[in-house]
């Protein structure tokens, strides 16, 4: 098992260099593996839409930051040298993924093969017409987007012909530094997210699941990638939630790869106590 870090998110922090920057170099100095960032461009004051991961349907963040996560990405890779460094997730279909491509693969670059590209399709209707973009078609944007990207990635000279995105012989540089592109993980809870991972992706990120659901999503995507006709055991899985040894095996138990722990205070003694016990209690043991 490989554990990972969910950034704080909470006031001015995720903004703010010097405190950011000494959190991240703390978790690496502890031996995280990585540590990851979640996006939104917007969040209406008033939203009709349901937030899927809490009884309130309501998200729990009022006017704290959000960076760009591959803007943060950036940053945090020159002020590290070992963190993996993702996002979970970045929502996918709310993006140009010729504009996308290119961003992640100069990051990748950039951090000399550290990024890993966790993707959603969003839950925010309002948002997506917010950044210009369709919300009842994004899981077919998605799909076509996973696809165009990764032709861009690969080829010196990049075609694509899909029913969103377009281009001829494209050239489309820098190139990811890991030689098979940015791996790409898909997130969410539903069946389609599930499916999604199994076809076409590199690593499956469930989010919001009790083991039960969890236990059967997993199925849901191996069963696809054969489908497929891909080997599921390529498919990197990372959860998280919580921190008990027992549970976090029950989890491993299922073929999880990565956990991610929250440490969400940004007083630099009390993170880095925490960041100790973690390395004691865990990432030892667990390892």
């Amino acid at each position: 098992m490989r554990f990972g870090l969910l950034a704080p998110c909470g006031g001015r922090f995720l903004s703010s260099p010097e405190p950011l920057a000494a959190y991240a170099q703390a978790a690496e100095e502890a031996g995280f593996e990585s540590i990851w960032v979640f996006e939104h461009a917007v969040i209406p004051a008033e939203y009709a839409s349901r937030y899927p991961y809490n009884e309130e349907g309501r998200i729990s963040i009022d006017d704290d930051d959000i960076p760009d996560p591959l803007a943060l990405l950036a940053f945090l890779a020159g002020v590290t040298s070992r963190l993996l460094l993702g996002t979970g997730v970045l929502i996918l279909p709310q993006r140009s993924p010729v504009l996308c491509a290119k961003e992640c693969a100069t990051v990748d670059a950039l951090s000399r093969g550290r990024l890993q590209l966790g993707i959603g399709v969003g839950w925010l209707a309002e948002e997506a017409a917010a950044v210009g973009t369709t919300f009842d078609d994004r899981g077919a944007r998605t799909d076509e987007a996973i696809e165009a990207m990764r032709v861009l990635w690969r080829d010196p000279e990049a075609t694509f012909h899909g029913r969103y995105t377009e281009f001829e012989r494209a050239k489309c540089y820098p190139k990811p530094a890991q030689p098979g592109g940015v791996p790409i993980h898909v997130g969410g809870h539903s069946v389609a997210a599930a499916r999604r991972a199994g076809r076409l992706g590199d690593g499956y990120f469930p989010i919001g699941l009790d083991l039960d659901q969890f236990a059967a999503r997993v199925d849901t995507m191996r069963a696809a990638a054969g489908d497929a006709g891909r080997d599921a055991a390529t498919v990197e899985i990372t959860a998280g939630g919580g921190r008990g040894a027992d549970r976090i095996r029950r989890y491993a138990d299922l073929g999880v790869d990565r956990w991610l722990l929250s440490v969400w205070d940004t007083d630099p003694d009390r993170y880095r106590r925490a960041f100790d016990e973690l390395a004691t209690t865990l990432l030892g043991p667990l390892a």
